[in-house]
């Protein structure tokens, strides 16, 4: 096969497959010239949040300003503590410290890579305010345990969304909600490599709660509910119109996109699970996982190596993510002394990540496992 064809995330087959109807929505912006604040945007916000089954869907201009504003609308105070997972994007853990609050990173499961419960619960102080789980690389984290823990604490839930748009989890008593919907707040990324992704940056914010959508909304604008009147300390992030509408028809293909990467991510399994070196991707029985990542973790196997070997195949691949928070540099003001985290520190020395996205083929599913193998 022609492996110069390969990506990390071919967004150009994907377009080329909707095109007509990407470029009609865009022509039609175009045509209204509402490029802030058009139909398109309520539009959109209206069947995320049927899609979804909440309340209330509040586009923003990124994901991580979703988080950023998401933590300013629970009134915490400079000091309070929010916890987050050690092995995340920074973004989770960013817009913390942005905010003048205190970031307690705890590490995460062995097996999904999400956080976990035992270390949150060690982690809670009189000062925790917030608890960000993480719903990485498309699944969800232990919502059930997470939610026991923070309502024991009467403590808010904020989901970082970001990778898991469309996964659901089913709870131990039986009901299922969609990712993002099951804690006081969720948020998500519209980044183009996304499952549900842009052609530029967007976010978006959820909440079943009325007076935080009202809150978040004025947060948003300025800090405006009526134009001009500035009622606190606002910032300016929106989800523009040609995004919003790009979006609307990416939707309606959300499903199909899912299947596709949970396809794939079946072949991988099952040409890698008999492999000593390779530990295929473990799934939360609790969650769908929808394979915003496709991620390994290599055993007794030079990852550098590796890696060189499938790109002179014309295979890439990535490290999310090669350092743990804690050893970040920015962070060094949040080290807790003699706290370890065994788990994040093997993640970031064992990880890898193979192309995964709607447009693998057979073929090329074939030819990269087939020479991934052979390194062995």
């Amino acid at each position: 096969m022609s492996s110069d064809k390969i990506a990390m995330c071919d967004l150009k087959g994907q377009y080329e497959k909707i095109k007509h109807e990407v470029d009609a929505a865009i022509h039609n912006v175009l045509n209204t010239t509402a490029f802030v604040k058009g139909q398109d945007v309520g539009g959109f916000q209206d069947e995320l949040a049927q899609y979804i089954d909440v309340k209330h869907v509040i586009g923003c201009a990124n994901g991580t300003d979703a988080l950023q504003i998401a933590l300013m609308a629970l009134g915490l105070k400079p000091g309070d503590e929010v916890i987050t997972p050690d092995f995340t994007f920074i973004a989770t853990v960013e817009v913390v410290a942005l905010l003048g609050l205190t970031p307690v990173l705890v590490d995460v499961r062995p097996d999904t890579y999400t956080l976990d419960p035992q270390q949150l619960e060690r982690a809670i102080s009189p000062r925790t305010k917030a608890i960000i789980p993480v719903h990485l690389f498309g699944q969800c984290a232990d919502v059930d345990e997470i939610m026991r823990i923070a309502n024991k604490h009467g403590i808010p839930v904020v989901e970082d969304n970001a990778q898991a748009l469309g996964a659901r989890y089913t709870f131990a008593n039986g009901p299922s909600r969609m990712a993002g919907t099951m804690g006081r707040v969720g948020t998500t990324s519209f980044f183009p490599s996304k499952n549900l992704g842009c052609y530029g940056d967007g976010g978006a914010i959820f909440t079943d709660d009325d007076a935080l959508a009202d809150e978040i909304r004025a947060i948003a604008n300025h800090g405006m509910r009526v134009r001009y009147h500035h009622d606190r300390i606002g910032v300016n992030s929106r989800l523009d119109t040609m995004q919003a509408a790009i979006l609307r028809v990416k939707l309606k293909h959300l499903d199909a996109y899912n299947q596709a990467r949970i396809a794939a991510a079946d072949y991988y399994d099952s040409r890698f699970a008999q492999c000593p070196h390779l530990n295929v991707p473990q799934r939360n029985p609790q969650s769908t996982h929808i394979f915003h990542q496709y991620t390994l973790t290599l055993k007794d196997v030079d990852r550098e190596l590796l890696i060189s070997h499938l790109s002179s195949f014309g295979i890439p691949s990535m490290v999310y993510y090669p350092i743990p928070l804690h050893n970040q540099k920015a962070f060094a003001p949040y080290a807790q002394n003699n706290q370890a985290f065994p788990v994040s520190t093997e993640l970031a020395q064992t990880v890898l990540s193979l192309p995964m996205h709607t447009e693998l083929t057979q073929e090329t599913l074939q030819f990269i496992a087939d020479k991934l193998l052979a390194f062995f």
